[in-house]
């Protein structure tokens, strides 16, 4: 593979011949802002956020997401005519956007936020019509505040490349460009899934999961990496934890399955404090069930196994086995029916 050598901010860098120049800066540490970039979906080149200053160039600033690094290319990341155009990038920005950071849910991981501190900007310079949305909260488990949008897009594509779903996308130009549904309907009257990638993926605020609104922010939880227990892939997912409650859950990125989640890993946590939960094995006696020791209640299902299979035969007996166990759990348990039992009688509940 052929490689190009470059300069950044005075460091060398050596990348592949096709690669960007925010890679290259990546490669050596060297942070470059972005809203819309994300390593994992196509380029977007919409917020224009990581512009740099390359020697030579005096015709504009590049974006360096799309920028391809050159052999010999100079650049700069933080000049002060780079730091004012994203500064300016900003108050755009800005002055349609709610200020209500103190009750945003995104407060604390919002990048807009982030980047408004780092730039110091405030307030907007530009003022005019703002544009106005009606909150859409009709899906049980997303809620969109369009006002909020920054159009980064990465929601748009998320749901395209990775989920294939397409459910959201632009509509309109100019002033009146949105993200919205097939129809500009709700979200719940469109094909999506509810699995909550574009609410990890959005920027800032526009994208709320309603589960965890109000129950505490960003840097109030302690994320806790474990393992989904719904099915047997073994996706890892992040516990967001307050007050020993869980209240929410995130992706962990740069995993097997590379942070992605479905609708049950990402938003199905509310019954591990459900008053209905099973805590201990219950056996049914004179009509109502008890509270049993796992030692009587495998003595008794053993016992129940063993005389259908003397008195009826071992295909009298069959067993379904489930995806939300482990591949070394379905297999001792099909070889318990097929050695032990004598039956094939044997299915899986994801087989079909």
């Amino acid at each position: 593979m052929k490689m190009v050598n470059l300069t950044i901010d005075g460091c060398q860098v050596e990348v592949p011949q096709g690669a960007t120049v925010l890679e290259a800066a990546q490669q050596v540490g060297i942070e470059i802002p972005t809203l819309c970039y994300e390593k994992d979906l196509s380029l977007g080149t919409a917020c224009r956020m990581c512009v740099v200053e390359v020697e030579g160039n005096k015709k504009n600033l590049p974006a360096a997401c799309a920028q391809p690094a050159m052999e010999g290319m100079i650049v700069h990341t933080n000049t002060p005519k780079v730091r004012e155009a994203r500064k300016m990038i900003l108050e755009l920005m800005v002055a349609n956007h709610p200020l209500d950071c103190l009750t945003c849910e995104a407060n604390g991981r919002c990048k807009l936020q982030q980047y408004c501190y780092e730039y110091g900007v405030k307030e907007s310079t530009f003022t005019g019509e703002r544009r106005r949305f009606t909150v859409d909260d009709g899906n049980p488990f997303i809620e969109r505040d369009l006002e909020k949008c920054i159009l980064c897009g990465l929601c748009v594509r998320v749901c395209d490349e990775v989920q294939g779903v397409a459910a959201i996308d632009y509509t309109d130009r100019g002033f009146d460009t949105k993200v919205t549904t097939f129809m500009d309907r709700g979200l719940d009257d469109s094909p999506c899934v509810s699995c909550g990638q574009c609410v990890y993926y959005c920027p800032v605020g526009a994208l709320t999961a309603k589960p965890s609104k109000g129950k505490g922010r960003d840097f109030e939880v302690e994320k806790i990496p474990t393992t989904c227990g719904y099915c047997g892939v073994g996706c890892q997912l992040a516990l967001n934890v307050k007050n020993d409650k869980i209240v929410g859950i995130t992706n962990i990125p740069d995993n097997h399955n590379q942070g992605y989640l479905c609708v049950k890993g990402r938003f199905g946590y509310d019954f591990v404090d459900s008053p209905e939960r099973l805590t201990t094995p219950l056996i049914k006696k004179e009509g109502e069930f008890v509270e049993a020791s796992w030692d009587e209640v495998l003595n008794l299902v053993a016992q129940k196994l063993s005389k259908t299979r003397d008195e009826y035969g071992p295909d009298a007996i069959a067993g379904l086995s489930s995806a939300r166990t482990t591949n070394e759990e379905n297999y001792l348990f099909q070889k318990f029916f097929r050695a032990v039992i004598g039956t094939n009688n044997i299915d899986h509940c994801a087989r079909l």
